[in-house]
């Protein structure tokens, strides 16, 4: 009877079931993706990613614990080093279940089992599409009309400080037309001055004619 049954035996005893788990996620932290049953694929998926959680934090401590389940150096340094920085910004669901059909044999149910970030297909997709709210656009076209008044307002100023430059370029015109008359004014007043000498030199003259 199956009462209290909370996982999936796999019809192994548990130390070969361990085994069998240690040996695919070896396998899954090489090479990214494997192809198995789909029951094994499920109990796969609940044991590697307590572990890809643990290695986001790298410090001895998480790194021995992760080796007691996995045994392996390699798949330790891979997983710490390459793996985590990966998925830093993934806070759970690290693998994916594709299923392929059933097996020739036995007719077992196959899957692919893989880790979400190194699938390409899947990641440019969900890059170049991005699913916005009724209330996103409106806040994006909120943002996009406010620079538009902000950048309108400083032309008009522009235009408020010239006009003043305009105005005081004319009174210059007329000071300079007011001054000509003025310069003029005193040649007219120094003839007048050479003639009274004239006279007054021909005064002299009638004197001494006189005196003769």
């Amino acid at each position: 009877m199956r009462h209290g049954k909370k996982f999936n035996h796999l019809g192994r005893k548990p130390a070969h079931r361990k085994a069998v788990l240690r040996n695919m996620a070896n396998s899954l932290i090489a090479h990214k993706r494997i192809s198995t049953t789909l029951a094994k694929a499920k109990a796969l998926q609940k044991f590697v990613e307590p572990l890809i959680t643990k290695a986001k934090t790298d410090s001895t401590h998480s790194r021995r614990m992760v080796f007691k389940y996995l045994s392996d150096k390699m798949a330790i340094n891979s997983l710490f080093n390459e793996i985590s920085n990966k998925v830093s910004d993934r806070e759970g669901g690290y693998t994916r279940i594709l299923k392929t059909g059933y097996r020739a044999g036995d007719n077992a149910e196959m899957c692919f089992i893989e880790l979400v970030d190194y699938n390409e297909t899947y990641t440019t997709t969900k890059d170049t599409k991005k699913k916005r709210s009724r209330r996103g656009k409106k806040k994006v076209e909120a943002t996009t009309e406010a620079p538009k008044t902000e950048a309108a307002t400083p032309a008009k100023e522009e235009v408020k400080e010239e006009a003043p430059k305009a105005e005081a370029a004319e009174p210059a015109k007329v000071e300079a037309t007011t001054e000509e008359p003025k310069e003029e004014a005193p040649k007219a007043e120094a003839k007048p001055k050479k003639e009274k000498k004239e006279e007054k030199s021909e005064d002299k003259g009638d004197v001494e004619k006189q005196e003769e």
